[in-house]
């Protein structure tokens, strides 16, 4: 326990003697784990993009007016015998009218033609939800049958494949621009510290002589910076943390205008936050303890 002590008593020492480069180091470490978080939030918000755009996607289905109930039914039975239909909404007559005129209200022409009608011109709709864009091609392709073409007037289907395949090429882009950032920083840190560890070891040369002039071990010189490398890691993960939860509470309120949804990447975090610190913290201990360990390899020779 008391070389345990003496060790972290050096390893301050060390990292105040440096103090210049130990921030240099915090600082660096703190701004690539502000990439990597960045990666981590261009994900969610991909995410979120995609699954927004895919809520949005349905296939109409038309009915004639004279429909017969019966038929309907049966297409709605055969659909919904589809594992990849997840949602079928059925509208009858009276409530198709009803969501026209809602939406014409404003519309006297339109609506002044609908009464003059005297009776209602639309037939029953169905609208049908599925697991993935792609399966919806199916949907339609099944109701293109001669059974079912007296009574379906129209199919529509907005085709969204196009948005959501542009989504993912600029994300995917702004995920390699913050991987390549992130790798940067890691190849900075690790110079850095190399660097710190292989001034400190030069300042105290005559130090770490007498350390072992009177039996000190090698684990024992090599200590000190061990720990200080884990010092840098724990100093950048909390600087790293803090960073990043005041810029979620910046962006969310932007994000919650986008997609109408409040808190997406605060909750995210707050639900991940664990797997993400120790991920962060393994990531950053490991970077600070090889570099550490290379810086001492090559010149802790005394």
């Amino acid at each position: 326990m008391l070389s345990l002590l003496r060790i972290i008593k050096f390893a301050l020492q060390d990292m105040f003697r440096n103090f210049s480069l130990s921030f240099m180091t915090v600082l660096i470490l703190v701004l690539m784990l502000l990439s990597v978080n960045t990666f981590v939030i261009v994900n969610v918000i991909t995410s979120q993009a995609v699954q927004t755009v895919k809520d949005q996607i349905d296939v109409s289905v038309y009915f004639a007016p004279d429909a017969p109930d019966a038929k309907i039914e049966e297409v709605k039975t055969f659909i919904d015998s589809f594992p990849e239909v997840t949602e079928i909404v059925y509208q009858d007559r009276a409530q198709v009218l009803a969501q026209f005129k809602e939406q014409h209200k404003d519309n006297a022409e339109i609506m002044a033609s609908i009464d003059e009608l005297g009776n209602n011109p639309l037939g029953p709709t169905m609208i049908i939800k599925t697991r993935e864009p792609q399966d919806y091609e199916k949907v339609i392709m099944a109701l293109t049958i001669p059974e079912y073409e007296n009574i379906i007037e129209a199919k529509t289907f907005g085709d969204t494949q196009k948005a959501i395949d542009r989504i993912h090429v600029i994300t995917t882009q702004v995920e390699r621009f913050t991987m390549v950032i992130s790798v940067l920083f890691a190849i900075i840190a690790f110079l850095i510290i190399f660097n710190t560890i292989r001034v400190a070891i030069y300042t105290q040369r005559i130090e770490i002589s007498i350390k072992k002039l009177v039996g000190a071990t090698n684990w024992f010189v090599r200590g000190p910076y061990l720990v200080e490398s884990f010092i840098f890691s724990i100093f950048s993960l909390v600087f790293g943390l803090i960073l990043t939860r005041l810029s979620l509470y910046i962006v969310d309120p932007y994000i919650t205008i986008i997609f109408q949804k409040p808190n997406i990447l605060t909750d995210y975090y707050t639900t991940n936050l664990l797997y993400l610190i120790l991920v962060q913290f393994f990531v950053v201990l490991f970077l600070t303890l090889i570099s550490s360990l290379f810086a001492m390899r090559r010149h802790l020779k005394v």
